[in-house]
């Protein structure tokens, strides 16, 4: 596209993975923790590349550290469509309720994130880059179609031990 390329926020590696962190303020810490914007983002556009986003949060702390770093404008860009349900396949995501996809449209999540402006990669676009057929992939987050019936019970913390 011939846009300049460099890193605008550095990561710092010794933070672990803070969407599975038990509660918001902990994964709030822990953003502030794990990225930093760099100084040459002052007074420029720019665009962040995620591979997805669940419940938006992680998103919406970087687009404002970017904003209060000093750019003028932060566009996102994700490369996967938008997460708007549970999988029961494996991948711990939240409840459907903390989805920020589910039950809104492209617009509102990105006044949700504060981003000037939101982009997804097609579901289309996900099944062409794998270069399989679709009928092979699971998409079940991010259709609702899923292979197999859905628990009746779906809440996240099912099997959990009760915390009364």
């Amino acid at each position: 596209l011939g846009i300049p390329f460099s890193e605008g926020m550095v990561k710092n590696r010794y933070v672990g993975r803070t969407f599975i962190e038990p509660d918001q303020e902990m994964r709030r810490l822990g953003i502030r923790l794990k990225f930093h914007p760099v100084a040459e983002v002052a007074g420029r556009r720019v665009v962040i590349v995620d591979d997805s986003i669940v419940r938006g949060n992680t998103t919406r702390q970087l687009v404002q550290m970017l904003f209060d770093a000093g750019a003028t404008e932060v566009h996102v860009r994700i490369s996967s469509p938008p997460v708007v349900s549970q999988c029961y396949y494996g991948i711990d995501l939240a409840d459907p309720d903390e989805l920020i996809a589910n039950g809104r449209t492209v617009d509102q999540v990105r006044a949700h994130i504060g981003a000037t402006s939101l982009a997804y990669l097609s579901h289309d676009g996900l099944v062409e880059s794998t270069r399989r057929p679709a009928s092979v992939l699971c998409r079940a987050c991010l259709m609702r179609e899923y292979p197999t019936a859905v628990p009746v019970e779906s809440a996240k913390l099912r099997f959990e031990p009760s915390r009364a």
